[in-house]
């Protein structure tokens, strides 16, 4: 099995969904499953459909993440040394070249990126531009409107 990249603050909060769904979601379906069968007749028993479909997910959310913790190789930005380069966790600070528009991005995991949080994956088309540049280096990225460059202003690993 391969390992799937996850920094240390992403593991985390995996871990914390999954103690949450074994601790209270389990729980409270199971108990809306048992209320919604006491009402008597299944076949017509909308909550009881409901609360069986929800245990359903909650389920395959628990697997899922105990799938992905158990191959996950956690990596703490805090402690990479790569010589000011681009790599899994860094923290890098971008300049369109086109607009002058400065952001700031980290190179996250598939299940942690959330570009709201400024959190962009090791998957997406700029990361994979990005990975072994350093401060200086301009990154070409492919995107619907044609070819995007970036010169990367900062690397840190924070």
């Amino acid at each position: 099995m391969s390992k799937v990249p996850l920094t240390a603050i992403g593991a985390e909060l995996l871990r914390n969904e999954l103690h949450h769904l074994k601790t209270v979601d389990r729980p409270w379906v199971i108990n809306a499953i048992a209320e919604a069968r006491a009402q008597g007749d299944l076949s017509e028993n909308a909550e009881y459909e409901a609360a069986k479909e929800r245990q359903g997910f909650i389920e395959g959310r628990i697997i899922d993440l105990e799938s992905k913790l158990g191959s996950a190789q956690v990596i703490d930005p805090k402690t990479i040394n790569a010589d000011g380069r681009c790599v899994f966790g860094a923290t890098v600070e971008l300049e369109d070249m086109n607009t002058g528009d400065v952001m700031v991005y980290q190179i996250v995991g598939d299940d942690e990126a959330d570009i709201k949080q400024r959190k962009i994956s090791i998957s997406s088309p700029i990361a994979r531009a990005l990975i072994g540049k350093v401060s200086g280096d301009v990154a070409e990225v492919q995107a619907p409107g044609g070819i995007r460059e970036y010169e990367i202003v900062n690397v840190q690993y924070i």
